[in-house]
């Protein structure tokens, strides 16, 4: 067993990579996704990457895989029926939730609150009560739950949460409920808060848990079908899912702990960035993930992606750890109308996905999108083959366009650019979120452009965003497939401490961090990840002293031991500094203490390409085609990435074909091609 895939499932496309662990050599595969069952296109795309390395199936032992099964069922509202168990005095948890209204000012005006994920005829009550010390205030009154929880069989219920009050602190009687609600709801599968999210905060751990609950039976029936499906194809292979804080989930982990999966897709594309950006010896960049139906963003710093502790999809926020990323609703996919109340032309975020998809792509769709407007620019040529094998139709994406252009009073080039040009300000603004809004200032970063679409904007994004360089990554189309197949094994265990720095100690501390990564370590042991390949690290949430708000603080165990709370307060104040522009000269609190624990990354390195001159071969040129480009058609190189060599220039316009994805370069700027084959594109000046 040998080889190890990448399986990337997006909206519009499924990705693949396949690793020889030995030589290191690499295989890509890109084949339409499937949205009525996932599991056919990832499998699809097995048959046809095994074919292209000359693979048997069965050497395959390895498949890790980025999914987003658990994020389309929030969004789609396709759950499961919840049951929910709370204390007595606390069956509304839901309902009351926190008095947030997105939007500006006047937002409460058309703001429709969505039904709770556990509908208040599934939610019952539970006699007992646990106090914050984790001391039982009122034993569990077990036939009165017994009664409850039968009215709420005859439900239907297909999920039952349990989340009492402080068992954050102490879960036993939450274990009780579970063991009551198993005699009563035989196979029904029972999510506790003091399982998943061990920590403060009533409602935040019971939406926490309810959405764990929700996602629950379609992420086990999906994951327990693709692992017999691929069981039948490759004997021995190991199923692993990527967590949404780029960590690797076993499929059984991630059966019971699906709520760890919720930002499963974007997190593959950020590991594999951060693993090219490291070969080719760049630390501080910004990801930028364009697909068919929406571009993913966020920022590393340091070579580590930034992590946040909530992770919202739709209008549903749970705590769980996921890669900060934004997501906004702009894709090649994306669909441009002109609203007939406004004359004002706009970009998405509908869709035209994976089925038509573009008219470009000749499969019945008739919507203008982003990508039909980048064929009528000349930005995608008619030379290149979608994955290998889709044909481009520039007549039909020029019919799609003519009546964005008629109702704008243009001309269809000119409707085509106003359109790039919307889209580029909409992935703009979702860049800004991750960097100036948080504090950085993007010139100090490199922008990174992958996903299918993503290097046909990358340089236009850089511009705009003043990052460079620019970097494409050789097989830009299947990154997110790189991120599935060189991240490792990951798990994390929590717990609330909620003390000030002096009353407590550095040795009272320290014997908790002991107790949570002995607690973490447990689930590499099952994995069968040997003691001297798991690393630890340690996190504190922090806040200062009657705040609400609350940071998280990356720290060494052993600086905290010799230094003490200094290391961990200085910390704060430099990141409360960045947020906020200022620090607060008062008592600092410790809210949260976790520990994670984490597995071998996978030991691929990047292939070197051969040296070639400045000015590339004739043999690379492919020849040249027409391009609108600052408002004026220009004469644009088109290159063949497979034969470009590294210290080879491409100055703009050019266009770079490759199997999965297709990179313009500006006029202006000038694309250098390194050592590992990457483009880095930036201004000629």
């Amino acid at each position: 067993m040998s080889y190890r895939l990448g399986v990337d499932v997006g909206g519009t496309f499924t990705d693949l990579i396949l690793v020889d662990e030995k030589s290191g050599n690499i295989f890509t595969a890109k084949v339409p996704s499937t949205p009525e069952d996932s599991s056919i296109g990832v499998l699809n795309g097995i048959e046809k990457v095994c074919n292209t390395a000359d693979v048997n199936p069965n050497e395959i032992g390895q498949v890790m895989h980025g999914t987003t099964v658990a994020t389309n069922t929030i969004l789609t509202g396709t759950g499961a029926k919840v049951g929910l168990v709370t204390t007595k005095g606390y069956k509304q948890v839901l309902q009351i939730a926190r008095s947030y209204v997105p939007g500006g000012l006047g937002g409460w005006v058309i703001y429709n609150k969505s039904d709770p994920l556990a509908p208040l005829a599934c939610t019952v009550e539970a006699d007992e009560r646990t106090g914050a010390d984790g001391n039982i205030v009122r034993p569990l009154k077990k036939p009165s739950l017994k009664s409850a929880l039968k009215k709420i069989k005859s439900e239907n219920i297909e999920a039952l949460t349990v989340s009492l009050v402080n068992s954050y602190a102490n879960g036993r009687h939450e274990k009780e409920v579970g063991k009551v609600a198993k005699e009563v709801l035989p196979g029904i599968p029972v999510s506790l808060s003091s399982d998943v999210v061990p920590e403060m905060q009533e409602y935040e751990r019971t939406i926490t848990t309810v959405a764990n609950s929700y996602v629950r039976p379609k992420v086990a029936t999906y994951v327990r079908s693709l692992q017999q499906k691929l069981t039948r194809k490759m004997k021995n292979v190991k199923l692993h899912i990527l967590r949404s804080d780029g960590g690797m989930a076993s499929s059984k982990v991630a059966e019971s702990l699906p709520v760890n999966l919720l930002m499963s897709g974007p997190a593959g594309g950020v590991s594999g960035a951060v693993w090219v950006a490291k070969q080719a010896g760049f630390s501080d960049l910004l990801t930028f993930d364009m697909g068919g139906t929406s571009t993913d963003v966020a920022l590393v710093q340091d070579g580590k992606a930034r992590l946040r502790r909530e992770t919202t999809v739709g209008d549903v926020t749970v705590r769980a750890s996921s890669v900060d990323v934004r997501t906004v609703g702009a894709g090649g996919g994306s669909i441009a109308h002109v609203p007939e109340l406004t004359g004002a032309l706009r970009v998405g975020p509908e869709s035209a996905g994976a089925e038509p998809g573009p008219a470009a792509y000749n499969k019945g769709g008739e919507s203008p999108t982003v990508t039909d407007a980048n064929v009528v620019l000349g930005y995608l040529p008619t030379e290149v083959r979608l994955g290998g094998d889709m044909e481009i139709r520039r007549d039909r994406a020029e019919k799609s366009i003519r009546p964005i252009a008629k109702a704008l009073g243009v001309s269809v080039k000119r409707a085509a650019a106003g359109i790039i040009d919307i889209v580029n300000e909409n992935m703009y603004g979702a860049l800004r979120l991750v960097s100036v809004e948080q504090g950085y200032d993007p010139r100090d970063f490199a922008l990174i452009g992958f996903g299918g679409a993503g290097p046909l904007h990358a340089n236009a994004l850089g511009k705009l965003m003043n990052s460079w360089p620019v970097i494409i990554p050789p097989g830009p189309g299947v990154l997110c497939a790189y991120g599935d197949a060189t991240t490792r094994v990951r798990d994390e265990a929590s717990r609330t401490f909620i003390r000030t720095f002096k009353q407590t100690s550095v040795e009272e501390v320290a014997k908790i961090y002991s107790k949570l990564a002995s607690q973490a370590e447990k689930t590499l042991e099952k994995e069968g990840v040997k003691k001297k390949d798991r690393t630890l690290s340690y996190e504190a949430d922090i806040r200062y002293h009657g705040q609400g708000l609350l940071l998280t603080v990356d720290f060494n165990i052993k600086d905290l031991r010799k230094k003490g709370f200094d290391v961990i307060g200085d910390s704060f104040d430099e990141m409360h500094k960045q947020l906020f522009t200022f620090a607060l000269d008062a008592d600092k609190e410790l809210v949260n203490l976790r520990a994670v624990a984490q597995g071998k990354s996978a030991d691929i390195s990047a292939g070197k390409v051969a040296k070639g001159a400045r000015t590339p071969s004739k043999n690379s040129q492919i020849g040249e085609s027409k391009v609108y480009m600052d408002g004026k058609d220009q004469i644009a190189t088109l290159y063949d990435r497979s034969k470009l060599k590294s210290g080879n220039q491409l100055n703009g316009p050019a266009v770079v074909l490759e199997m999965d994805s297709t990179t313009v370069v500006l006029s202006g700027h000038v694309g250098k091609v390194d050592a590992y084959g990457n483009i880095l594109i930036t201004p000629i000046a």
